[in-house]
């Protein structure tokens, strides 16, 4: 079932590429400019985090941290991809109605988490692309490793 789930489609070498670059782009983006910066400052910005969800501060500060930590690195390798972007997807889509109240312009503006919930849905519906660590590790073949093209 894993194999089936996250396995590359027959992609082109082209689309493939564009995969890629929308993985390496919006995964580091997040990773580097929003996921570590709430990791280091996990301390301080725990009680006042916001709870959309109404889990707790903490833990949803800690499941944003998981997402834009743990899965925006995922996605950016393209290991467990469509998870990693069903995740991120997920928390853009919160952030976006919850937090940003879906407002398109002004101070609270969430147009970045709609940008991002757009990507990481592309990413969840075409997966990770041929050149990505799920093709390593999923990629079809008859004896059941991946087969190098």
């Amino acid at each position: 079932m894993l194999k089936k789930l996250f396995a590359p489609g027959n992609d082109s070498a082209l689309t493939s590429l564009g995969l890629l670059a929308l993985r390496l782009c919006f995964g580091l983006t997040m990773l580097l400019h929003h996921g570590l910066d709430k990791l280091e400052k996990f301390n301080t910005l725990g009680s006042g985090f916001p709870d959309p969800l109404g889990v707790g501060h903490k833990v949803s500060l800690g499941l944003t941290v998981f997402a834009e930590v743990v899965a925006a690195a995922l996605l950016a390798a393209g290991l467990l991809t469509r998870f990693a972007a069903l995740v991120l997807a997920f928390e853009m889509g919160v952030a976006f109605t919850q937090i940003h109240k879906m407002a398109l312009g002004g101070a609270m503006s969430g147009e970045y988490a709609l940008v991002y919930f757009g990507a990481y849905l592309a990413l969840l519906f075409a997966g990770a692309g041929k050149i990505s660590l799920d093709k390593v590790f999923f990629g079809k073949s008859k004896s059941g490793w991946a087969k190098k093209d």
